[in-house]
């Protein structure tokens, strides 16, 4: 489905970008991809999303959309005809957008947290949550996916989205601290949704190579080591 009016701004390591482009790709959706370096931040950027300044945004003709999670919902509003993204159900919408923003909460900062903090410790404390994370996850798979392939049933929904997109920066962090986050022998349902996942048509090609990740990993941790102090 052409549409010339979509326009995203995004990096191609950004979990949160491929977050929509997921979502892009289960509508069968066409648009324009601009790469933002963010050193400078292109003036379309900070047109676009004044407050926060940060990626993703998608451009729907001149409107602006900002946040990850509410760019999907938007994306699966505006397009309601092609596959659902959110459940159908109110209580479901509910659930996943609760264990979404639980992701959120908890994923991303434990990940940085490990990036930024030298002592060992400290670094236990952020793999601990982690590990929290992801017997939680197993745990909400097995109790919603009644038995199907992902957390949205038959195909990929909003919490595989909020969830799956990690899984390349997952890979990283498991080379820095040597050790598998998700194993079969643990969370044996989640080591299968994650395959199941990153071989998806919405989702193929999208997750990025774990050696770049590294390679970028190093420059971040020396950034956020610095305004941390």
């Amino acid at each position: 489905m052409a549409n010339s009016d979509l326009k995203l701004l995004g990096r191609w390591s950004s979990p949160y970008v491929m977050r929509v482009k997921i979502a892009l790709n289960i509508k069968s959706l066409d648009y324009e991809n601009f790469h933002e370096t963010l050193n400078p931040k292109s003036d379309l950027l900070l047109q676009s999303n004044p407050i926060y300044k940060k990626i993703p945004v998608l451009i729907h003709g001149d409107k602006p959309i900002c946040e990850s999670l509410i760019i999907v919902e938007y994306i699966d509003e505006v397009w309601s005809s092609a596959p659902s993204i959110l459940p159908s159900d109110p209580y479901d919408r509910s659930i996943a957008r609760f264990w979404a923003a639980y992701i959120d909460d908890k994923w991303f900062p434990s990940m940085k947290g490990i990036f930024i903090v030298e002592e060992q410790e400290s670094k236990k404390q952020y793999i601990k949550q982690l590990e929290e994370v992801v017997v939680n996850m197993e745990d909400t798979y097995l109790n919603i996916s009644e038995g199907k392939d992902f957390f949205g049933g038959d195909r990929i929904g909003y919490l595989d989205i909020a969830f799956g997109c990690f899984l390349g920066w997952m890979s990283v962090v498991e080379e820095l601290i040597g050790l598998k986050l998700i194993e079969e022998a643990k969370s044996p349902a989640l080591a299968k949704w994650a395959e199941r996942f990153a071989a998806d048509a919405a989702v193929e090609g999208l997750i990025p190579e774990t050696d770049k990740l590294l390679e970028l990993s190093k420059v971040l941790q020396l950034k956020w080591r610095a305004l941390a102090k």
